[in-house]
């Protein structure tokens, strides 16, 4: 990770920053509490909508290349806001402010679940909590549509990838792992193919000058 110092950090659309490196502890804090059953509609809410720390545009970048990488994508991606802005410094506090709350809760929860789960009324509390969840990643994911416009593939092809990709989870039921390996690489290699095409028509077009 690069370690950019806190006077040139890059600042969100309007202009927003962290003020520290405890303020980014405080926010993926809060995200984290907020995050039952997943926290990344909450935190494409709290970073883009709420605070401005990034962009809609930003935020499905970084998100991509959370999900293109090992471990789970949300702490990834926690790690890359925190290194945006503040190095390393910020990389650990927003680390350990996505993970050290839910570590506290998830060891109260345990020692207590034996207890806690004779009750239906738990057991119904749970499913309502996953019913959510699937509702804000649903609506985060329409929020987003909007980005494809600018992407390099252009929105058709983005949209033949989500489809394919869904298909592949939904209907085929393949393991994620080969998914993201298989249409991650025809992604990258349709955008590099694109790359190609749009350099040869503006070398083209320069020598038609």
């Amino acid at each position: 990770m690069s370690t950019p110092s806190p006077d040139v950090a890059p600042s969100g659309p309007a202009g927003n920053r962290p003020a520290s490196p405890f303020a980014l502890f405080i926010a993926f804090s809060l995200l984290a509490l907020q995050g039952f059953g997943g926290v990344l509609a909450v935190a494409q809410r709290e970073l883009v909508d709420r605070r401005g720390w990034l962009s809609r545009a930003e935020f499905v970048e970084l998100y991509s290349i959370a999900q293109m990488l090992p471990g789970p994508n949300v702490v990834n991606l926690s790690l890359m806001i925190g290194d945006r802005y503040f190095g390393w410094r910020g990389a650990l506090a927003a680390i350990t402010g996505m993970l050290l709350a839910p570590f506290l809760i998830v060891i109260a929860l345990a020692a207590s679940y034996e207890r806690l789960a004779e009750y239906p009324a738990v057991a119904g509390a749970l499913r309502g909590m996953g019913a959510v969840a699937a509702g804000l990643i649903l609506a985060m994911a329409f929020k987003m549509l909007g980005t494809l416009r600018g992407n390099l593939l252009g929105p058709w092809l983005c949209a033949a990838l989500g489809l394919a990709s869904l298909v592949a989870i939904a209907v085929f039921r393949l393991p994620l792992a080969w998914i993201v390996i298989g249409l991650g690489l025809l992604g990258w290699g349709l955008a590099r193919w694109r790359v190609t095409v749009l350099d040869a028509r503006a070398a083209h077009g320069e020598e038609m000058r």
